[in-house]
């Protein structure tokens, strides 16, 4: 029963975990610059955690949105997954990595939305 509801919200899961993501990445180096009263190691470790969790949600999203889907939107979002992760564990070593995981979320968006899309026409869920 818990896997039933999950592949049917998988694609809302997916959306709303990318765009909290993207919510998150854009608010973090506001609140390291900005905080006074807490050691910014402290709250940069802090919001770095939470890419970890965006990563995880993600990769459960994919996972039950690929699994009653056609191949073309399979591949795009498993495609789109692992350019996020890169993009969000590669981001202390390149400063195009932050650009590729935004991108990548964006993707992620549009491919979930599509995905709600085609299961809609198909009836896949």
């Amino acid at each position: 029963m818990k896997t039933a509801l999950l592949d049917q919200r998988a694609d809302y899961l997916g959306i709303t975990g990318s765009v909290l993501c993207i919510i998150h990445c854009l608010i973090t180096p506001v609140a390291v610059m900005t905080s006074t009263l807490l050691d910014h190691d402290t709250l940069r470790f802090g919001f770095l955690s939470l890419d970890y969790l965006f990563i995880g949600v993600n990769i459960v999203a994919v996972w039950s949105a690929s699994r009653h889907t056609s191949r073309p939107i399979r591949l795009a979002l498993w495609s789109f997954l692992t350019l996020f992760a890169l993009g969000l564990l590669l981001e202390d070593i390149s400063p195009s990595a932050e650009y590729v995981a935004y991108a990548a979320s964006l993707g992620l968006v549009f491919t979930h939305l599509a995905n709600i899309r085609y299961c809609r026409t198909h009836h896949a869920h």
